[in-house]
């Protein structure tokens, strides 16, 4: 599968942007490259596009280990409010994301518990990606509240931060039908899957490009037999990666459930693989605080449990096909 045009334009200049300045704030990302409201409706000041324009984004932000809140604010986010099909909510809520000026965050049920009740929800969410504007979908329904607490985690991987968020009876805005929060989930399983082929893919850019430096008994390493076959490996690896994690961007939305089941438990495997072997290819280098390789390494443990691990995905397709 290959990019359209108009999304290898924007592949290059979410990759140049995040290049140039890689500091930059969230709001300058969001603001100066217009990504934030790519699956924005443009009635609400967004593109109007759909889950392939954001695939691309989040492969990016995946290669560069971007701590952006793309996935939890421009994907899960969106998504949920889109579902939901509030038009009040949606007009609160959609101009800010996709201006930049707002993040955002989403409870999905099995990541939380809450309850609600009399319009107010009681509850927590003992790991949930940071954001501003907290949406929960509690009992068949999607709520806007502000938690009671919010305690910060210290993380595995510092590029993916977590918190704990505590509602004692807190009042909620409704914000939509919470009857959709699977595809929401699909959407994030999606975003995901492409920000794990984006790192999957960095790995093996500095595997091969490392294996062409480094020189034992006067030659490079990656003239070995046994170094061209683990690139080799991971070269399929990495592409049939992206192939799932395309196709479950591309999916029509009565096929985006497998598709993106299958992306989910391929690219989260094909990921902790191609971070293991940057890190072996290596060698002692590899395991040093001073190069990136391990920084990748933890990205792919944590995003690993970030929807459910690979058995959960599975678990789903089994169900699917009647197993």
């Amino acid at each position: 599968m290959t990019l359209t045009e108009e999304q290898a334009d924007l592949r290059d200049a979410v990759r140049a942007f995040l290049s140039a300045r890689p500091d930059a704030s969230w709001r300058r990302f969001a603001a100066e490259l217009g990504v934030a409201g790519l699956a924005v409706p443009e009635e609400y000041g967004g593109a109007g596009c759909g889950p392939a324009e954001t695939a691309v984004v989040c492969e990016e932000l995946g290669g560069a280990l971007s701590p952006h809140p793309y996935l939890a604010t421009a994907v899960l986010a969106v998504g949920a409010l889109v579902a939901g099909g509030d038009r009040t909510a949606m007009a609160r809520l959609l101009p800010g994301i996709a201006d930049g000026s707002r993040t955002a965050t989403v409870l999905l049920p099995g990541d939380a518990d809450l309850t609600l009740s009399g319009g107010r929800l009681t509850g927590t969410a003992p790991y949930a990606p940071d954001g501003e504007v907290v949406l929960a979908f509690a009992g068949g329904e999607l709520v806007e509240a502000v938690p009671s607490s919010r305690t910060p985690h210290t993380t595995l991987d510092p590029t993916r931060p977590l918190t704990a968020l505590s509602f004692d009876a807190v009042p909620v805005v409704p914000a939509g039908d919470g009857s959709g929060w699977e595809r929401v989930r699909d959407l994030g399983v999606t975003g995901l899957a492409a920000e794990q082929v984006g790192g999957a893919a960095r790995c093996l850019e500095s595997a091969v490009a490392h294996a062409g430096r480094r020189h034992q008994f006067g030659r490079p390493i990656g003239s070995f037999q046994a170094v061209k076959h683990k690139l080799a490996d991971l070269l399929l690896l990495v592409e049939s990666a992206r192939s799932a994690a395309l196709a479950a961007a591309r999916a029509p939305a009565g096929e985006l459930p497998v598709a993106a089941a299958v992306a989910g438990s391929y690219c989260t495997e094909a990921y902790l693989a191609a971070a293991g072997e940057n890190i072996q290819i290596h060698g002692g280098t590899g395991i040093t605080w001073e190069h990136p390789a391990h920084r990748y390494f933890k990205r792919a443990t944590s995003d690993a449990q970030l929807f459910g691990p690979p058995q959960a995905h599975r678990a789903r397709l089994a169900a699917a096909a009647g197993l």
